[in-house]
């Protein structure tokens, strides 16, 4: 289980695949949760990469999913939705933030990627929040998206130089006022 302040998100149990595939009225996702299951089953070394993760407040309630499609080669993609009355929050920023960092602590993996409708704006959003950029395919759903390990390591290391030179410019801020606050009580 990963979580944040908000949200968590953790590989979902067999029995729990088998319900919601059971519960599942739309054809083509049930088809595709079956296809999830089997893939985790077949692979159960790899269940993780193959399994529905739910995604859920802390306090437990469930607002949405994400899976990874299998380990085939080392750019898994990663697919998410958030149920309607959840959306607009962030939280499936929160989650394909969560899901990428896990996959990027695994060595092997070298870059995540995901593919949205062409017109669902709001999951390109998401996909761009998150670093990914458009690559210029095509796939079956729409636009293809990725993000690459090392990228990320890339916008690590610019966001710690500019938090710290942030911090070094506080500090002289406050420098300057305490000289200041000096020369008023000579």
């Amino acid at each position: 289980m990963i979580k944040t302040e908000r949200i968590k998100i953790y590989p979902a149990s067999r029995e729990q695949m088998e319900k919601i595939i059971q519960a599942e009225k739309d054809d083509e996702l049930k088809k595709a949760y079956g296809e999830m299951l089997e893939g985790g089953l077949t692979h159960p070394n790899q269940w993780d990469w193959y399994a529905m993760w739910m995604i859920e407040k802390t306090d437990g309630t469930h607002i949405g999913d994400l899976c990874f499609k299998g380990l085939e080669e080392k750019n898994p993609e990663i697919g998410y939705g958030v149920l309607d009355e959840f959306q607009g929050h962030g939280y499936a920023t929160e989650a394909v933030s969560l899901a990428k960092k896990w996959a990027f602590d695994h060595p092997e993996i070298i870059a995540v990627e995901a593919e949205t409708d062409p017109d669902n704006a709001a999951s390109q959003k998401v996909l761009m929040k998150c670093g990914f950029v458009a690559n210029g395919e095509i796939g079956e759903e729409g636009p293809r998206f990725i993000v690459y390990k090392e990228q990320n390591k890339l916008e690590r290391k610019v966001k710690n130089r500019e938090q710290k030179k942030a911090e070094e410019l506080r500090l002289f801020e406050l420098k300057q006022q305490k000289k200041k606050e000096k020369h008023k009580g000579h």
